[in-house]
């Protein structure tokens, strides 16, 4: 994980804008604490905050290329397949990073580029000839990136609270925006940023900012397809396609270890990983969390309804890893909500977030890197809202399904039907871009709608809080 931050406006000399640029910059620094660069003209300044996973030398941001200036978060999982792409189209490397094959990838396809990525990723590129700013985001949106036209020209972030260290953005937060925390969390509308001047660029979805304005395009978008392959060919498929995500994300020049909970996400992720690394003649370390005295006080949920910790030890002795347990008592987790809350620059989801935080610090003690089996659920229907019939066809969120009782929390005057309404706007803008089959049942269309809202809040939703706990 790393950080970046940009400012550009064509009506100041941004070469006189350091110390705000530092104060951006210094925000980020626990998403990269490694390194740290900058370039800035008349025009632009960026900065980069890296947290150094490959190719520490060659890999420093920004990176530059002729009038092209980059800086980047991410990874990318189809590096040397694009590298191989470039040189046979007469391109150079001087390192093996997967930054500059991004930077190589931009200037031989332009915004096109995107389309050929496999992998998370936020990132931008300042063109200083033609005095033009590219902003991207990963299909998913594991990466996050917000901005703002308050400062002035653009101002852009992987984090909110960097945004507000420029002074010309105040952190003010309308009705919208509290709508947004209180009635949809821990989920936030896509595109919104919750205080009043912030918003984001959404996942699968590409800018350009330049004197003329600002101009927002989706690259990317689910299309529905008829499934043609048999149970024996899905399985095939589906383990090929799974077993060759997790080799990709094997690859790093710095310490790696996976999560294990000892469900079936993670302990898959963790048997092909261990897998791997026997190869190499080396012992995967895994890691889980529990907490004090959580045996005598477990109780069975139709989302959680067996404990983790016999599964753990069985998975870890099965695969033969290095494991380590970390187990966290009540106290330590309300002393850190503050600390998570900050670290995510939102409310979420309490507990939730101060164990992955606490989890998380530890765990980089040891490992810069790990890997997580976020978001099967969401991806295979594991949650109670897809195989369960009165909560599949809830017409609304089913994570959020108490709108009124939500709103008469607030201090804000709001009445039920306006609270109602808000959330339902944000349902149906969701429910409009999803993709139907002609002849469908009524079940399997609502099961592609239900997986367009997982998709859209709750798995972006955890998925940016996986990359900002991960620190």
């Amino acid at each position: 994980m790393c950080g970046i931050a940009g400012w550009v406006d064509f009506g100041r000399d941004m070469r006189r804008e350091q110390k705000i640029m530092s104060e951006m910059s210094a925000v980020l620094a626990p998403r990269g604490p490694d390194a740290s660069g900058e370039y800035s003209d008349s025009t632009a300044y960026l900065v980069h905050r890296r947290l150094i996973v490959v190719d520490p030398e060659n890999g420093r941001q920004p990176m530059s290329a002729g009038d092209l200036t980059l800086v980047y978060n991410g990874e990318l999982y189809n590096t040397e397949e694009l590298r191989t792409e470039l040189i046979s189209r007469g391109m150079s490397f001087n390192g093996h990073s997967d930054t500059e094959v991004v930077l190589k990838c931009f200037m031989e396809y332009g915004e096109d580029c995107a389309s050929k990525f496999n992998g998370i990723f936020a990132f931008a590129v300042w063109d200083s000839r033609k005095r033009r700013l590219f902003l991207c985001r990963d299909r998913i949106g594991v990466k996050p990136l917000f901005y703002s036209f308050a400062a002035g020209g653009i101002a852009f972030a992987s984090e909110i609270k960097s945004l507000l260290k420029n002074p010309h953005i105040r952190p003010v937060i309308n009705a919208e925006g509290v709508m947004d925390i209180m009635l949809m969390g821990p989920a936030k509308r896509v595109g919104g940023g919750v205080f009043r001047d912030i918003s984001e660029i959404p996942p699968a979805c590409c800018a350009w900012f330049d004197e003329d304005g600002f101009t927002l395009s989706r690259y990317w978008e689910l299309k529905a397809a008829p499934h043609t392959e048999n149970f024996e060919e899905t399985s095939a498929h589906v383990r090929e396609l799974i077993t060759d995500s997790v080799k990709r994300q094997l690859i790093s020049d710095v310490p790696l270890c996976c999560f294990l909970s000892g469900g079936l996400d993670s302990s898959v992720i963790s048997a092909i990983a261990a897998e791997e690394f026997r190869k190499r003649g080396e012992q995967l370390h895994t890691w889980s969390i529990d907490y004090k005295d959580n045996h005598r006080n477990f109780k069975a949920s139709s989302f959680q309804p067996d404990e983790d910790a016999p599964w753990i030890v069985r998975m870890a002795e099965h695969i033969g890893s290095l494991h380590t347990d970390v187990v966290l008592d009540t106290p330590a987790l309300t002393a850190a909500l503050d600390d998570a809350v900050l670290a995510r620059d939102l409310p979420g989801m309490a507990d939730v977030d101060s164990s992955l935080y606490l989890f998380c610090k530890e765990i980089k003690k040891q490992f810069p890197v790990a890997l997580s089996g976020e978001c099967a659920d969401e991806i295979f229907g594991g949650y109670p809202w897809y195989h369960r019939m009165d909560v599949l066809f809830y017409d609304g969120f089913p994570w959020s399904v108490a709108v009124p009782e939500r709103a008469a929390l607030m201090r804000m005057n709001i009445s039920s039907a306006e609270a109602e309404a808000h959330v339902r706007t944000a349902y149906d803008e969701c429910l409009s871009h999803t993709a139907y089959l002609d002849g469908e049942s009524p079940e399997d269309r609502r099961m592609r709608e239900m997986y367009h809202l997982n998709l859209d809040y709750f798995m972006a939703t955890l998925l940016e809080n996986s990359d900002t706990k991960v620190i």
